[in-house]
Order: C-alpha cells, then sequence, then structure tokens
C-alpha cells in the first residue's frame, strides 16, 4: 500500500482556519498597598506581564486592560473589555484586591471568567519576608470574596490556582482557553441542514432554534437543489482535478467505479462552493430520493466530499443529524478529529465494542491510508457510489453525543476509551474496537441509559476534562459513562 501523505499537506485540502480565541486580561491589586510598600508594585506588575506572556503563547489574540487598583480603573477596563468581544475574561488577581473591581467586568463582558491566583513561586521565605513580600503571594485572600460576590450577582464563578511557573495550572488554563474557543465556534457559528430527516428516527429530531437558543450561532435551512445546481456547474477539468487529489489522500479500491468516483468528485467540488456561499462551519445533510433519479445520486455522491471537508475542518454529518454535526465541531476544535460513529457490533471474546459508520470520516484520525471503495447499495438508504473506509488509530479516544433531553435542553455526554487493534469490517465504514475496561453488555448498556443519541462524534486523546470546562462556559450539564 502506497505511504499516506499527511492529508493537511495536500494541495487543496488545508485545514480552514477558525478565528483565533479572544481572551481579555486584567491585573490588579489594591491600591492603598503602593505607597506603603513601594517595591510590590512593580514586583506585581512584572508578574502580569508573565502572565500575559504565557497567554500570548497558547494560540489565542490577548486583549490586555492593563492593571488596575481601585474600583474607577475597574470599570474602565470593564468597557474596554465589553468593546473588545472577548471569549473568555481572565482575572489576575497579583495580591488583595475587592470584588468592587472585578465584578463590573464579569458583568459587563458577556463572557464567561476565569480568576487566576498565581503566586510568584512554590513557596514563600517565611524567614525573610516582610508584610510587603507577603502581599505579593495572597492572591488566594480575595478568592472567597470573589466567589461570594460572583455567585450574589448572578455570575458564574471558576479560578485556577498555583503559582507563575506552576505547569499543572498551565495546563488548567489551557483547557479554559480551548473550552472558550468551541465556546465561540459555536456562538458565531453557521451550521448547514440540507435535504430532510431520515424517515422513522425520531432521536435525530433537532428543532432548529434550539441551536441558536442554547448554543448560539445560526442554522442556515438547505435544499438538496442547493447541491444539485452548483454540482451541475462543476467543469470537466474541475471534477478531474478533484479526482486526482483524491488520488493523493486515498487508496481506490478495485470496487470503486469510474463513474461513481467521477460522481463523488463533482459532488464534492459543488460542496466546497456550498460551503463557501453560505459561509458554512459545519454540515448535516439526508436525502432519500427514487429509482436513480438526480436528487438520489446527489444523496449517494456525498460522502466523500464531506469527508474532505471534515478533514479541513468544517465537519459534516449523515442521516441529518444536526447534533452530531455540532459534536464533531467540540471535538475538532478540541484537536481530537471527530469522526460519525454509531455501534456496530459487541465482541465478548475481545472485550470490545465495535463502533462506526458509512458517511463522512475525520482523515485526522485514520490509522492508515483511507480507502474509497465502492458500494453497489448503501445500507438502509437509496442510491450507490462511493464510501470512505479505515479504522482510527490505535490509542485512548472519545466520544461525545449531543444529546436532548424532554424539555429540549441540550446535554454533553462523553466516553474514554481505548482504541485496540483486530480484525474489522471491510464494507466502506469507519471503523473502530474500543475497550472501555468493563464488560461490552453492561457499557453498552450505560452508554444508551444516558440519553445519547443514534450518533456520536469519535475523537483521538482523552478529552474529558476538556469537555467538562466546554459544558461549564456553555451552561450544560455533562454526563460521563465510565468503564
Amino acid at each position: 500500500m502506497t505511504a499516506a501523505l499527511p492529508w493537511s499537506e495536500v494541495e487543496g485540502l488545508a485545514r480552514i482556519s477558525p478565528r483565533r480565541t479572544r481572551v481579555g486580561l486584567i491585573s490588579g491589586g489594591l491600591g492603598a498597598y503602593w505607597p506603603q510598600f513601594p517595591a510590590l508594585l512593580p514586583q506585581l506588575q512584572a508578574s502580569a506581564r508573565r502572565v500575559a506572556e504565557r497567554l500570548s503563547g497558547m494560540d489565542c489574540e490577548v486583549v490586555d486592560a492593563g492593571f488596575v487598583s481601585d474600583e474607577r480603573e475597574g470599570a474602565q477596563a470593564a468597557e474596554r473589555l465589553r468593546v473588545a468581544g472577548c471569549d473568555l475574561i481572565i482575572g489576575f488577581l497579583a495580591t488583595y484586591l475587592t470584588s468592587s473591581m472585578l465584578v463590573p467586568v464579569a458583568q459587563r463582558s458577556g463572557a464567561p471568567v476565569l480568576l487566576l491566583n498565581l503566586q510568584p513561586t512554590e513557596a514563600m521565605d517565611h524567614a525573610t519576608f516582610d508584610t510587603g513580600a507577603w502581599l505579593a503571594y495572597c492572591g488566594a485572600c480575595p478568592l472567597p470574596e470573589m466567589a461570594n460576590a460572583f455567585r450574589r450577582a448572578g455570575v458564574e464563578f471558576r479560578s485556577v490556582s498555583g503559582y507563575l511557573e506552576d505547569e499543572r495550572a498551565w495546563t488548567r488554563i489551557s483547557r479554559w482557553i480551548r473550552a472558550a474557543g468551541v465556546r465561540a465556534a459555536l456562538r458565531n457559528g453557521r451550521h448547514g441542514l440540507l435535504g430532510h430527516l431520515y424517515p422513522g428516527m425520531l432521536d435525530v429530531a433537532t428543532d432548529p432554534t434550539l441551536v441558536p437558543a442554547q448554543l448560539g450561532g445560526h442554522v442556515e435551512i438547505l435544499e438538496i437543489d442547493d447541491v444539485r445546481v452548483r454540482a451541475e456547474a462543476v467543469t470537466e477539468a474541475e471534477t478531474a482535478a478533484r479526482m486526482a487529489l483524491v488520488r493523493e489522500v486515498f487508496t481506490l479500491d478495485e470496487s470503486v467505479a469510474d463513474e461513481d468516483f467521477a460522481w463523488g468528485a463533482r459532488v464534492s467540488v459543488a460542496l466546497d462552493r456550498l460551503v463557501e456561499d453560505f459561509a458554512l462551519d459545519s454540515l448535516a445533510y439526508y436525502h432519500r430520493g427514487l429509482d436513480g433519479e438526480t436528487h438520489e445520486r446527489v444523496g449517494a455522491g456525498l460522502i466523500l466530499g464531506a469527508s474532505l471537508l471534515t478533514a479541513r475542518g468544517i465537519p459534516a454529518a449523515g442521516e441529518y443529524e444536526l447534533r452530531n454535526s455540532l459534536a464533531m465541531l467540540i471535538l475538532d476544535r478540541l484537536g481530537a478529529g471527530g469522526s460519525f460513529t454509531e455501534l456496530q457490533a459487541l465482541n465478548f471474546r475481545d472485550n470490545v465494542v465495535e463502533m462506526g459508520h458509512d458517511g463522512p470520516a475525520h482523515l485526522a484520525i485514520s490509522a492508515r491510508r483511507p480507502l474509497l471503495r465502492g458500494l453497489g447499495v448503501y445500507h438502509g438508504k437509496r442510491g450507490w457510489g462511493v464510501s470512505v473506509e479505515f479504522d482510527v488509530r490505535p490509542g485512548p479516544v472519545t466520544l461525545l453525543g449531543l444529546a436532548q433531553l424532554r424539555d429540549g435542553a441540550f446535554r454533553l455526554v462523553a466516553a474514554e476509551g481505548e482504541v485496540v487493534p483486530g480484525p474489522v469490517l471491510s464494507i466502506g465504514n469507519t471503523t473502530s474496537r474500543v475497550d472501555f475496561g468493563t464488560d461490552p453488555g453492561e457499557w453498552v448498556d450505560a452508554w444508551s441509559a444516558s440519553g445519547v443519541n443514534h450518533h456520536w462524534a469519535l475523537g483521538v486523546g482523552r478529552r474529558t476534562a476538556d469537555l467538562a470546562a466546554v459544558a461549564d462556559l456553555l451552561g450544560l450539564e455533562l454526563t460521563v459513562v465510565h468503564g
């Protein structure tokens, strides 16, 4: 088998560049200390610069509102951060400061707030420290005050405590920044809903109003003709160029018919134009069609293009599963990939749950060069054509579903497991053998009882800590199903 090129290095398949997470920073201390302890303010300001430096290295845009010493300066900083449109506000408690200095920031920004209590070093030198030296270490002092004041003001409270070069603390801080980026991707996202509901699947139906109401963003309702018309406009040269790109990325199985390959490539170009024309960040689709007519052919020809879009950071999910395309988007923005997944079977001999799906796959998480396979029939769906097949690379993985409760509220449902090598089906599916460290039957019962829907996203790495932060910033419940 030909060695795979890194998919992101293939010309025409570069990932999109999402908007960078915008982090507002405000640092402060009580101004009454400055004339009493002249060396204190310069030391605290140096610590604030170090915090800003570390934040700037986390792939985010930092809006630094400066160092404040009283509630009037705090109010001025609050206005600056409000205008900046930040995704996360970080308040650095350099020493004691009053809650009146930060509550306006939290109230006016419209963004979640994270407070940092990072003292200069691991511990004080008790034998030599005077009051002024101690005050540089007492960022913990105002934390209970802030928590009480925030909650009385109706503001969620979260904090990270440690010291300036404490990598454990910075790991937690980076987690909140990633979560803020996910929240921003949803709040600013445009999500395509193409075609119509898969008949009979009651769990996948989502009121499109619930997405902007609970997560933010916009749902764009699209017709299958929006793809058909664009596919008809694709030239032979454009189709040939897309086929050449696909040959760089995929191994073509002998089952792939030239006509079906060309049609999938043509539809792929049309999908790219659809995404560009409607500025989409995600897509969920399904169309049934009848007796080989054009709409049926368009619906059956979406898998190749949808997989290429997913690899570029525009996740696409089949079967009109809007909530699943959003779950894929969350995992993608966390750097975990995220493929369209459902249960396949249980293997009690190897103690694994086999899962996967025909349809869109995230090429970044493949264990090998992906295969393009020809399908004479899509099980349970009309049409024929080509589908993407690979097994997810061995190692830790995280499942994420966006469930909907009886009252319409969304809930994140997650689980961590380990993909282990072994035999998988060769039927044009993305497939994983996942060991959850428990009896496969018991795990499936617990997973199903969580309220998760028929489909979910599968990504690489252990991500439940990140997802806990995401759920916190989105105001959603997180259910973690353990092995």
